[in-house]
Formats: structure tokens, sequence, C-alpha cells
């Protein structure tokens, strides 16, 4: 849904509740002028008879507002009715009205009073901004997850069997402790006939009539397990070290290979759901661990298994074949009993996680939407619905325990007929004289341990089909071509643009959504050194402008071309140095003011960094911070407020110095003081460069060279400022002016 689609059912939700108190934080801020000017009058109709608390940027939505309190600093510095505010003219309320004035020819229109508020306002602060921040990090996380696990039955289907040869391949480099450790394997694998044979021998000490020769034997077979303890231990180590490691490496070596690969994909396939932020992390975190435990465990232990077996096999022909013979041919039965118990307690324990998953993510999103249940005192009826979800996990694990009790008894049973046959067959070959008591002994144990060790190793198909999954699912992402080449030594490297920008005849659709067309045969041109900015009602197009600019995406049809040629001829990493981008949310890098500064320029000396502050005017907040320029920015910049973060980002775009200068709503979310000094350092960074601007808030680009009115991907106005406002009411810029001089024009 549009935003202002998702802000009216918000609304809704509140009028039903018919509450004596109604809180509204910033409900228009983002929105477009008649997405807004919709959502204003759905406010005022629902404020009415209520007590309403608004905070706003936007001063044309809380004029009527019976009472105005103006904060600065924590502090309240003035308030009264919009009247009695706006006539002292040297007061801050009146500084911020001023500041949100459209100079146009237009006449005001009369505003009538729709309901009654009590309003605050001032200026943005960090903490504010990092509370709604986290809130919408942790929303955003719960849905990405969701996403992933949606999508991943549709992924597998498409991928490409898994070559283990090929994963083997990518730990070439550690062929030593491979070795090492496939030798270490082969014998920890003879470790058990061997126990289980000297096993054997210990039960016939004990028929022996001469004390002293059972002190003698028992202190050989004794010393003979200690050995084998030491033994073990040792291989053990060196085995766990030599897969450890060559498993770190493999893991170190994927991680990196994945990601240097999704950095060169396209911005359109991380707009698919199963591409989300959410699923890539897990896949990083995940799936090349997965792979690690292929190599490390999973290898160990399909050698030490082959090894017991083959010794085991051997060494029970070699003591008593005939009985060896008999039990080999009924081993099947004992692998399978093992494998049935294995199976059945996996399959319990992961169909139990399956059936909890539903209560797991009303769990997950009651907790990451606390603030809007605890608001409308939500906390019984999400308690009955997670009531509810667990009704399923609870039949589902009573079913379950009557079919693992079954199959458990089941396979004991067997296991335990295969015994008796084994011992029955043993007895008569005693009988008979054809072994003795210590052959049989020796015999049993070997083979008996050795069906466990094989029923152990083949509990595990079910990790190693995942596995197999998951190698796929890695070489799928690493076979991947993406279709825009960000790093092309055929194309073209500018040492320098004019800027001058041709749009023609473009077709285009997202990617993702490839039925809903948002350009037919789009034309506009942008000319070298000039601001040109884009207006319009959401989803006209703007932003897509911005992205064909970047070359984020390709158009079905036509061309876009930069300096002449055809931006598919250029180098994009080259060509990307010469654009400058900032956009409505800036994104901040967990570092330091300085770094994100300089991100994305190679070097630059102090004093350039700080030119750079000064031009964005973020210079004199960024020295009166502790740490100036080396203060911690946080996760996503979040210990700044959206104004200071905005600065820095225009000082990032500064200091990169770019031909080209994109400004997608730079200032649409921000208060009238921080949206000013913001505005001032954008027009002055305009200066002599082509800018491209997309703006709500009119009052942005009225000086701008070139104003562009878009509607439904289509261009339907375009001139200066004034020349669009001299076509009077029928004009659509002219519309669009008057929608947000309610209030402006005071």
């Amino acid at each position: 849904m549009s935003g202002g689609q998702k802000q009216r059912i918000a609304i809704a939700r509140a009028i039903l509740k018919s509450p004596k108190i109604l809180l509204l934080d910033e409900a228009t801020s983002a929105l477009d002028t008649e997405s807004e000017h919709v959502v204003q009058k759905a406010l005022d109709l629902a404020s009415v008879g209520r007590t309403s608390i608004v905070i706003a940027h936007r001063l044309s939505t809380i004029q009527n507002a019976d009472l105005i309190v103006v904060m600065k600093s924590g502090e309240v510095k003035e308030q009264g009715s919009h009247d009695q505010l706006i006539a002292n003219e040297n007061g801050l309320y009146s500084s911020l009205v001023r500041l949100q004035k459209i100079k146009d020819s237009g006449q005001p229109h009369d505003v009538h009073k729709t309901g009654s508020a009590y309003c605050a306002m001032g200026q943005s602060s960090s903490q504010s901004m990092s509370r709604r921040f986290s809130s919408a990090i942790r929303s955003c996380s719960v849905q990405a997850t969701d996403d992933a696990r949606h999508d991943d039955d549709t992924e597998k289907s498409t991928l490409s069997a898994p070559s283990f040869r090929r994963l083997l391949m990518l730990n070439a480099p550690e062929w030593k402790q491979a070795i090492t450790g496939s030798f270490c394997a082969v014998l920890f694998g003879s470790i058990q006939p061997v126990y289980a044979y000297v096993m054997g021998c210990m039960f016939s000490v004990y028929f022996l009539t001469d004390h002293t020769e059972i002190k003698e034997q028992t202190r050989i077979y004794v010393l003979t397990f200690v050995a084998l303890a030491v033994v073990s231990f040792l291989l053990n180590i060196v085995q766990h070290y030599s897969f450890g490691s060559m498993g770190e490496y493999l893991t170190k070596r994927i991680r990196e290979q994945m990601l240097t690969k999704i950095l060169t994909f396209e911005i359109g396939w991380f707009d698919h759901d199963k591409n989300s932020s959410g699923a890539i992390c897990s896949q990083l975190a995940k799936d090349a661990s997965v792979v690690r435990s292929l190599v490390g465990d999973r290898m160990a232990l399909v050698i030490q298994t082959v090894s017991a077996v083959l010794i085991a096999c051997t060494l029970g022909l070699v003591t008593a074949w005939r009985l060896a013979l008999v039990m080999i041919a009924a081993q099947p039965l004992i692998i399978a009993c093992y494998y049935v118990r294995g199976v059945l307690l996996k399959s319990m324990t992961k169909k139990s996680i399956e059936a909890q998953s539903e209560s797991s993510k009303l769990a997950a999103e009651a907790v990451s939407n606390l603030r809007t249940i605890t608001a409308f005192s939500s906390q019984d009826r999400i308690l009955q619905l997670f009531d509810k979800a667990q009704d399923l996990p609870q039949k589902e694990n009573i079913r379950q325990s009557w079919f693992a009790g079954f199959g458990l008894g089941t396979s004991v049973g067997v296991m335990a007929c295969t015994w008796a046959l084994d011992l029955w067959y043993g007895g008569k070959l005693m009988a008979d004289h054809r072994i003795t008591s210590k052959e049989l002994f020796q015999t049993f144990m070997i083979l008996v341990s050795t069906g466990r060790v094989i029923a152990e190793a083949g509990s595990m198909t079910t990790d190693l089909a995942k596995g197999g999954d998951t190698v796929a699912s890695v070489f799928a992402v690493l076979d991947r071509v993406t279709e825009i080449e960000p790093d092309d030594h055929m194309g073209y490297k500018p040492d320098k643009l004019n800027g001058n920008v041709e749009i023609a005849e473009v077709d285009f659709a997202y990617p993702s959504r490839p039925n809903l067309i948002i350009f037919k045969g789009f034309s506009l041109s942008i000319q070298a050194g000039k601001s040109s900015a884009l207006v319009g009602k959401s989803g006209s197009g703007k932003s897509s402008i911005i992205g064909l600019i970047e070359r984020f995406y390709d158009p079905i049809k036509g061309v876009v071309m930069i300096d002449g040629r055809n931006i598919k001829r250029y180098n994009l990493r080259a060509l990307r140095r010469h654009i400058g981008l900032v956009s409505q949310e800036p994104t901040l890098f967990a570092g330091t003011i300085r770094e994100n500064i300089m991100y994305g320029t190679e070097k630059a000396s102090e004093a350039e960094i700080e030119d750079a502050a000064r031009l964005a005017n973020a210079h004199d907040f960024i020295s009166n911070l502790k740490d100036g320029y080396a203060t911690w920015c946080g996760e996503r910049g979040f210990q700044l407020s959206g104004g200071q973060k905005q600065r820095i980002a225009i000082a990032r775009a500064i200091l990169k110095n770019p031909a080209i200068l994109l400004l997608d709503e730079a200032t649409s979310a921000l208060d009238g003081q921080s949206e000013k000094l913001v505005q001032e350092a954008l027009d002055r960074m305009m200066i002599s460069r082509t800018s491209v601007v997309v703006a709500h808030r009119l009052s942005t680009i009225q000086n701008c060279d070139m104003i562009t009115v878009l509607e439904k991907g289509i261009v339907v106005e375009k001139g200066t400022h004034a020349s669009l406002m001299s076509k009077g009411p029928s004009g659509k810029y002219f519309g669009l002016v008057n929608l947000q001089q309610r209030g402006n024009k005071l």
C-alpha cells in the first residue's frame, strides 16, 4: 500500500477505538501534497470532540489547534493559538512559519477550522529519531525473516544439483590439512573395531581357571584400553583441528566470494522478497556454516565409518567367518533400527519446531509492535491469539508421541531379535566345536558395534540432504551473472562529465513488478549545469528517473544518455564517481563522522573534510560535539538527529564534488529550522552543476531552472516556477502549490 493508504487505515483503527485522547506523531510528514491533503481531512474529522495531541513539522497541519506549544532543546519557548503566536513577528513560531512560506503570486485560500487540538512542535531530536528508526528496523527484520522463509521452497526448486567435488576444490589450498585429517580419521575409525575386539577378548579372561593368568591378562587388556583411549584422544585433536581449520578457511572464502558477487548484482535483484536483506544476511551467516559442517564434521564421519566397516568386517571374517557371515547378513536390520531411532527423534524435534513457528511469529510481531499493542490495550487479545496458536503444536506433539513410541519400540524389539539370532547361531557353532567362546564374543562385539557406527552415519543423511541444498544455493549465487555489470572493463571511464542527461522514448517497469508500467515512451532532457525539479503525486515516477540516471535499473525500451553517450557503454563504477546522491533517509554507517563524510572518496585531507562540512552547514554542530569529527555515529547513524544526518550526507556528496547531483526528497521529513539549514547547503551545492531534485515541499524547488510536473509517468507541465504559476487554476503545478498554500500563506 502507499503511504497515504496505510496512514488512513491507521486513522480508521484509531477512530474505531473511539479514544478520548488522540495522539498524532508526524502523521503526514512524508506524504505528497495530495495525499497529505486527504489524510489531513481524515485527521481533522477524527479530532472533533476529542483531546488531540499533534506533533508536526508541517505547520499547515496544526494551524487550527486550540493551543500550540513551541519547544526547543527540551524547553517550552512559546504557547498560544495560531493567531496569538503569529502576531509576535519576532517569535520562534513566526520564524518557523516564514521558513515554510511559498513565495509566489498566487492568492491565499481561506482555511476553515474543523477540530480542536493541543499541538507540541519543535526541532527534531536524536532520541526521537532513533526510537522511530529502531522500531522500523525491528518490524523490517521480522518481515524480512518471514519473506526469506516463505520464498525458501520456491528458490530450492530452481537450484541445480550440488557439486561436492567443486566444493572440495574450494578447499584445495588446505590440502595438507585435508591429508592429515583424513589419515587421522582412518586411524580413529579403526579404534572402534579394535576396541570391540579387545572387549571380546576380555570376556574370555573370566573363564580361565588360573588366577595368576587372569590377573596378567586383565592387566594387558586394561593397558590396551588405556592406550586406545590416549591414541583416540590424540587422533581426535589432530583430526578435528585439521578439518576445523579447513572448514573455517572455506567459510571465510565462501562468505567473501558470496558478498563480492552479491555486491555486483543489479538493484532489481534486491527488490524481490526472496533477496531481502534478512534473507541475504541469513544466507551469508548460515549457508557458509552448513557448508563448513559438510567439509569438516560430515567428511570426518564418512571416512571414520568406511574405515571402521572395512576393518570390522575383515576382523570378523578372520576370527569366525561363519558367524560373521550371518551377522553381516543381519546387519541391515540393526542398521535400520538405529537409523529409525535417530530419524524419528530428529523428526519429532523438527515437526515440533515447525508447529511452534506460528506462535513464534505472533510473539515476534507482538514484541516488535509493542508500542501499538500497549497504546490500544490489546495485551489480552494477543494472549488469546497466542493460546489459540499453541493448540496445533500441542495436538501435533501428542500425535507424534504415539508414532515415536511405536517406532522406537519396534526398532528396539527388532534389534533385540537380531542379537538373539546372532547369539543362538553362535551357541550352535560352539556346540559343534566350530568356534570358541572367545571367538564368539570377539565377533559379536565387533560387528554389533560396527552396526551402530553405520547407523549413526546413516542418520546424518538428512543433514547431508540439507547440506546439498545449501551447497546448491551457494553456487547459485556464485554462478549468477548480473544483468547490469558494475565494472565492465570494456566500458568508457570518463575523467570528467559535463552533466547533460537525456532520457529518450523509455519504457520502464520495475523487475519485481513487471506488469506495472511506470513509463511508456517517456522522454526528458536535463541540461548540463542547470537545476531541474521533479514534482507530482506519489507513484508518478519521480524516484524512477533517479534510478534510471544512476542506472540502478535498465529501461525495457529506449535509451538513457549522459553527455550524448548511452549509459550502458560506461563503466558504471567510473561513471558513478561523478554522480552524487542525497536521499530522503540518508544512509550513515557505523563509524565516525569523519569516516562517513569520506565514504566513497579515496582520500581527503582534514581541511577538505572540514570545508565540505562547512558548505553543508554541518561544521558548527560537529565541532560542538564532545569528540568532534571522531564522534561515533552508531548503527545507521542513530546517535544523530535527522537534520544532522542529512547534513553529513550532503557533506559527503560535496566532498565527492559530483558533476551530476541527485536529490531525492532530501528535506521532506525535517523540521523547519533543520530544513532551512539543509536547504541552504543544497542551494550552495547546486550552483554550476547538473542537479535533479525530487520534492514534495514546493518551497524547496521554486528557484530551480526547470520544474517538471509528472502524473502517472507522463510529463504534464514544464517550466520555471513563475511560468507555471502564470497558467492559473488550470495548471497542475498551480494546483499543487495552492494545496500547500493552506497554512503556509498565513
